[in-house]
């Protein structure tokens, strides 16, 4: 049987950015400080990484809730790594098969593109030189977390326990990844707010050009920095609504959200906040080898991220 440990993070492009305060940022490196070193005891033999996308890798077009990556590439946004990543094509197509016969619908892609959504998590827990071949092998799974309309939370979760089924069998040390949340409210289009510039992306997935990406983040440095001052329209940071997730969490109660709505969950927390799917997959993974236990508990409200910021490592109990 595997031993299968699990790290949640939120990820925030405005951690590569200028804007977030020193006393911001060297709170969180400390944390992550310790994360790193919970990841380094465990040395995992393989990680499976569960992200959203913000239309690097996928559009409109064609937006699957669930894909698995049996191939994949960094786009290289806001900074973060670019280039690929070491996937076991085998392994991935092998769980992608598990998934189906768990009963869970799931995309497969040979050629995923992710962006920081996936690589900011790997990049912390491993360093961006190791990434292509010197880290252990990753899967990615992504879960749409953005492109609404979105599928029930309840298929997200039986999403990881399908995959965290099969994980067991493995024989191996595998570290499960969440990447995303907790509350926040970016600027994200979606196909009913987009305007009609930003439609070509989003829908077509146009390629954005430098001076595009350039503006882009001019744009979020811009947003963060009227956020934390209090002078933006954006939803306001829901600290309540994190600590009760969290809570929910850290008691073992993980099978409560499966009530939980898209439409709640999106008035209560933002519309970025469904980005907590990929941490009820991770949990889910773990949840399925047994009762768990988390270990390093890190929360904070981070406007200047716009975003509850958190942390939670795991392992399983006994």
């Amino acid at each position: 049987m595997s031993q299968v440990a699990l790290c949640c993070m939120s990820h925030s492009p405005l951690l590569n950015l200028p804007g977030p305060s020193a006393e911001l940022l060297e709170d969180i490196d400390a944390q992550l400080a310790r994360t790193r070193a919970f990841v380094a005891d465990f040395d995992p033999e393989l990680v499976v990484i569960f992200s959203p996308d913000h239309y690097n890798g996928f559009f409109y077009r064609l937006m699957p809730p669930f894909c698995i990556g049996s191939a994949a590439t960094g786009v290289g946004d806001y900074g973060t790594y670019a280039g690929p990543l070491d996937v076991p094509a085998e392994l991935a197509n092998e769980m992608a098969t598990a998934v189906w016969d768990a009963g869970v619908d799931v995309s497969l892609s040979a050629a995923m593109d992710v962006d920081h959504g996936t690589t900011q998590p790997l990049e912390v827990l491993f360093g961006s030189d190791n990434l292509g071949a010197a880290s252990p092998p990753v899967i990615p799974v992504f879960i749409n977390s953005v492109a609404t309309p979105l599928g029930p939370l309840k298929r997200t979760r039986a999403l990881g326990s399908a995959i965290g089924e099969y994980l067991g069998s493995l024989g191996t040390r595998v570290l499960v990844v969440g990447s995303g949340g907790l509350s926040h409210d970016p600027p994200v289009p979606t196909l009913a707010t987009a305007p009609p510039a930003a439609l070509a992306r989003i829908v077509g997935g146009a390629p954005m050009s430098p001076e595009g990406r350039a503006a882009r983040q001019q744009a979020v440095i811009a947003a963060a920095h009227d956020f934390a001052h209090g002078e933006s329209p954006l939803q306001p940071l829901n600290p309540d609504w994190d600590h009760a997730l969290l809570d929910l969490i850290d008691t073992n109660r993980l099978a409560e959200v499966d009530g939980w709505s898209n439409d709640w969950i999106a008035r209560e927390a933002g519309n970025s906040a469904h980005e907590i799917r990929t941490w009820v997959a991770a949990f889910a993974a773990l949840a399925s080898q047994g009762d768990y236990h988390t270990q390093q508990r890190y929360y904070r409200a981070a406007p200047e991220l716009i975003a509850g910021f958190a942390i939670r490592t795991a392992v399983r109990a006994g």
